[in-house]
């Protein structure tokens, strides 16, 4: 366990790290030193897999450079779950806007990716003032889970509770991505207190969780999980999200969504998520009491807008806003529309 804000030195992945917190106009900035590799100077977290070095997307690797892991006690196990995140630089005690993303959690394919995805709307909305964290869902990115804990729906929504509860402490706007809108809105209706709107982005929140999947033998789910991480079915996965990328780019971006699924318990992670059922919060939609903004890519491949026009009636109070020329990832693809498009509706009333 770490105290991330303490002066003393700690040891983080068998890395030394010196922390410090110091507070200028109100305003708390956590400064850190790292040594062993973790992060800091152009150089990665010891805990990310070695490919890490081949990825060649500037943000990827700007944003790679910022991921840290948090101790978030669970009930799971008697010691905290190194829980990774990108957090803000700055934390204001009075900036009235803490926004959270959620690691991706794309339906297709079972195509799950981490914090990285957020490399191009990030660094915008923090040049823009806005406190904001990137946080991968337990059993999703690049948390120590060594020691595995249940990866089932509830318990990813319990150890993000946990993690908001101990480290980011204040109502936030939600945003999530794909599957990873089921878990905002599972989130928002389980934990009102913790959700101040949410942001919903091609929205794939209408499938019964993982439907038949949950009912393989284990050995299959197995041999389905392995195909998963594979580049092969991770590049056709990118030519259904992104027209007109280069072969070039599909590939980095490849190496980008795939890196966390070459920790060790990732695929262990999988097949517990897998088999437990998965995400079904058809019935929840109309339970969400938070004001949504609905962001569509009008050239999903993936899902139809017909399911954008049903959540925007079954949302209470919720609104659209289609984005043209942009596919089922439009905060990779066009990051400084979404980012825009976020920070006026956290800035509103």
């Amino acid at each position: 366990m770490v105290a991330l804000m303490s002066a003393s030195p700690s040891t983080i992945a068998g890395s030394v790290v010196k922390c410090s917190a110091r507070n200028l106009m109100g305003l708390r900035v956590s400064g850190c030193d790292y040594h062993g590799g973790v992060g800091g100077g152009g150089r990665f977290p010891s805990f990310l897999p070695k490919e890490v070095h081949q990825i060649k997307d500037p943000f990827a690797r700007t944003l790679a450079q910022r991921i840290q892991r948090l101790p978030v006690q669970t009930k799971f196990a008697e010691s905290c779950i190194m829980s990774s995140c990108v957090k803000p630089r700055v934390e204001s005690e009075t900036n009235p806007v803490r926004i959270c993303f959620l690691a991706e959690c794309y339906s297709l394919l079972g195509s799950l990716s981490s914090c990285l995805e957020w490399r191009g709307s990030y660094p915008l909305l923090e040049d823009a003032g806005l406190e904001v964290w990137a946080v991968d869902i337990l059993g999703w990115g690049f948390s120590d889970l060594e020691i595995l804990p249940s990866c089932s729906a509830s318990s990813k929504r319990y150890h993000l509770y946990q993690l908001w509860r101990s480290h980011i402490k204040r109502p936030m706007i939600l945003v999530g991505p794909s599957l990873g809108a089921a878990v905002a809105i599972d989130f928002a209706v389980n934990f009102p207190e913790a959700v101040e709107k949410l942001v919903l982005i091609n929205a794939s929140v209408y499938a019964e969780g993982t439907g038949l999947l949950a009912n393989l033998p284990r050995q299959m789910a197995y041999g389905m999980v392995s195909l998963l991480k594979s580049i092969p079915l991770r590049m056709y996965a990118n030519s259904l999200f992104f027209d007109g990328i280069s072969l070039t780019t599909s590939l980095d971006w490849t190496n980008v969504g795939r890196l966390h699924c070459l920790l060790p318990w990732w695929e262990d992670a999988t097949v517990n998520y897998m088999l437990s059922g998965g995400y079904n919060v058809i019935g929840q939609i109309k339970q969400v009491k938070q004001k949504a903004l609905i962001i569509w890519g009008q050239r999903d491949h993936v899902i139809s807008s017909e399911a954008a026009l049903r959540l925007h009636n079954e949302l209470p109070d919720s609104i659209i806003h289609h984005l043209p020329n942009t596919g089922h990832v439009p905060h990779v693809e066009n990051p400084s529309s979404v980012a825009n498009l976020i920070a006026d509706f956290a800035q509103g009333e």
